[in-house]
Order: C-alpha cells, then structure tokens, then sequence
C-alpha cells in the first residue's frame, strides 16, 4: 500500500465534465447535477482501507447532506485488471454492503480521475453550485489505526459554508489513502 496526498486541484476549478456508467449499465454525467446548491465528488473503490475506515461515516454523511439538496457522486478508476475487488460486480455489492444513497460510477478509462487530478482513494471534491471547486481534501483527520472517530468534520465545515453560500474555509488539509491503480503505461502527467 502506497500512502499518496491529494494533489490539492487549484480552487474555482469548473467541475470536469464525466458520463459513466453504474454498476447497473446506467450512465450518470455531471449535467445531471446541475442546479443542485453543491456536489461532492468522491473517488473511492472497494478494497482500499482507507475508504473501508471512512465508508460507515461517509454514507451517513451522503445520506444527510442529500437531504440538504447536496448532490453526491462516487467514482471508481482502479485497474480493475489488477484489483478485481474493485470491479463493477463488487461495486454493485459495496453499494448494498455500506448502504450508499449516492450513484458509485465505474471510470475505466481513468480519464474522468485525470480530469479532476485525483491521486487517492478516497479523494474528496467539493462544487459550488456553479460547480465550481470550493473543497479539496480530507474528510476529517481519522485514519485506520489512528485511533481518532470519523466525524467527516472537515468535509461538513466546507460543505455547510457552500450551501450558506460562504466560501469553504482557507486551510484545506490533503485527503491520503491509496493511490489510484493506473493501467499499465497510463499513470497521469502530473506524478511524473
């Protein structure tokens, strides 16, 4: 496992366009947000410990800001090749498993992570309602083994400010994890 931060995409970013589909066949794309007062934009997989340790909390945390009108969307870009615990199958039993209310989209080109830069799962992405970027980085400070509680308090602070149309807070910290597993010969420009 190979610890990796967020590349911390520069705020007021456009939200990268996406249409992927679920683990069903049905397609989601970024238009199908729009109007919506925020969007989280989270790249996650199955296996990764990092996801396994925030999963309970984030679910609880999509479910809840749902609620608010905040629109949710997960993404998967592994290598499915490599790790087939992160395929659209085990997707459909992820989704069952934690209880996601939020589409879980399968990235198999990894085209859709390159667009938002994304170096990790989980990776956290925060739009404005302009799907402007106004959050990038960790959910809270708990990690596996750290012995701190998922709270998703630097996530709800950022989220909260969007939806009461204030800017996120100035100190975003990087979401770690586990890098995304590129296809061979496909790892993206910005780690070179």
């Amino acid at each position: 496992m190979v610890l990796t931060p967020s590349t911390m995409l520069p705020l007021g970013t456009q939200a990268p366009s996406f249409s992927l589909p679920d683990p069903s066949g049905k397609t989601v794309s970024l238009a199908d947000f729009a109007g919506k007062p925020a969007l989280l934009v989270v790249f996650m997989c199955n296996h990764c410990p990092y996801v396994k340790h925030v999963a309970a909390g984030l679910a609880q945390l999509a479910k809840e800001y749902q609620g608010k009108g905040v629109a949710v969307v997960g993404i998967s870009s592994n290598d499915v090749q490599s790790h087939p615990a992160d395929s659209p199958a085990k997707m459909a039993e992820e989704i069952k498993l934690r209880g996601y209310t939020f589409p879980y989209l399968y990235d198999e080109s990894q085209a859709v992570a390159k667009a938002y830069r994304a170096a990790c799962t989980p990776d956290f992405y925060v739009f404005d309602s302009n799907q402007k970027l106004a959050y990038r980085g960790q959910m809270d400070a708990s990690r596996p083994d750290s012995g701190i509680p998922v709270t998703g308090g630097d996530l709800r602070v950022a989220l909260d400010a969007v939806l009461a149309g204030k800017p996120a807070p100035s100190e975003q910290k990087p979401s770690i994890g586990c890098n995304i597993k590129w296809k061979a010969n496909n790892e993206p420009d910005y780690f070179k």
